[in-house]
């Protein structure tokens, strides 16, 4: 499986980006914002390609999702990210929820007026992105920023 995600809207605090499976799209992205000099849990991880795997430890967050949905076991990781540890692909709406992973969502709410981004719907398009993922052999992710 490939995933292909290409940022549209880099924002003061988070950049959105669209999400392609298999190059059909899937859903909307939201991260931290790009910095020159990275800050742990405040900055965009960098464009380049990566394999995404199940990070088989059970953490606080992956106890909390299992809770919550019964399809779940472990949280997809996005692998040997330079300068990054535990970049998963997670359900959130706005930058205090990324700590520096990638946020899903099926829908958008961009203000250039305000600078605040927001996902919609995440909740919904993480359960179906899962679904899918977990059906997959292999995965691999493409970031890349588009123009803005």
């Amino acid at each position: 499986m490939k995933l292909s995600l290409t940022r549209f809207s880099g924002q003061s605090t988070s950049t959105l980006g669209l999400l392609f499976v298999d190059n059909s799209f899937e859903c909307f992205t939201l991260e931290d914002e790009e910095r020159v000099v990275k800050i742990k849990g405040e900055t965009r991880i960098p464009e380049g390609t990566y394999q995404v795997k199940k990070r088989e430890v059970l953490s606080g967050l992956t106890k909390k999702y299992r809770d919550r949905f019964d399809f779940f076991d472990y949280h997809f990781m996005l692998q040997d990210v330079p300068g990054f540890e535990y970049v998963y692909i997670h359900i959130g709406n706005d930058e205090t929820n990324t700590d520096g992973c990638l946020l899903v969502g099926d829908g958008v709410k961009s203000n250039r007026f305000d600078q605040k981004n927001n996902l919609q719907s995440s909740t919904s398009a993480f359960q179906r992105l899962y679904k899918r993922m977990s059906a997959a052999l292999d995965i691999t992710i493409e970031i890349k920023n588009g123009r803005y």
